[in-house]
């Protein structure tokens, strides 16, 4: 189950408290750019709107650029497809002041495409730091290690 979208920076800007797993709402041809990974999650966030979740500010390519329809809107709003009760477990936790919903990967499950989210707090400037420190001594630990 390799991502064919992922998210690089939610890590590093969010801190992680629950991750979730959703469908999508999408059209046809929207699948087949996803798969060929012609898309980005990077600057995208999860909104609630009418009791549903929606993904925003994802950007999908069209597939075949000449054969494209002139209404296709590659940052469109894409609706969420979850169960009630992780919506309702969603809507309970979100209270908390601070959360946001962070789209992490997108990927193929049993022939159908799936959205991994978060719930996740924003890191402060401090928190940055320590991420970046603990990245570089694993780096340099792996180097020692590597060289023995």
């Amino acid at each position: 189950m390799k991502p064919y979208i992922t998210n690089p920076q939610a890590g590093f800007h969010y801190e992680i408290l629950e991750t979730y797993e959703a469908g999508l709402q999408l059209l046809g041809h929207e699948v087949k750019a996803l798969r060929l990974g012609h898309a980005s999650i990077g600057e995208s966030f999860i909104i609630i709107e009418d009791g549903a979740l929606y993904l925003v500010k994802a950007y999908i390519a069209p597939y075949q650029i000449k054969n494209t329809a002139g209404s296709h809107d590659p940052y469109r709003k894409r609706k969420l497809l979850i169960k009630k009760k992780e919506f309702a477990q969603i809507m309970r936790k979100r209270t908390e002041a601070g959360l946001t919903l962070v789209p992490l990967s997108l990927y193929d499950k049993g022939g159908f495409l799936k959205l991994q989210f978060s719930l996740a707090r924003g890191k402060k400037l401090h928190d940055k730091r320590n991420s970046i420190k603990d990245r570089d001594a694993k780096r340099e630990m792996d180097r020692v290690m590597k060289s023995r």
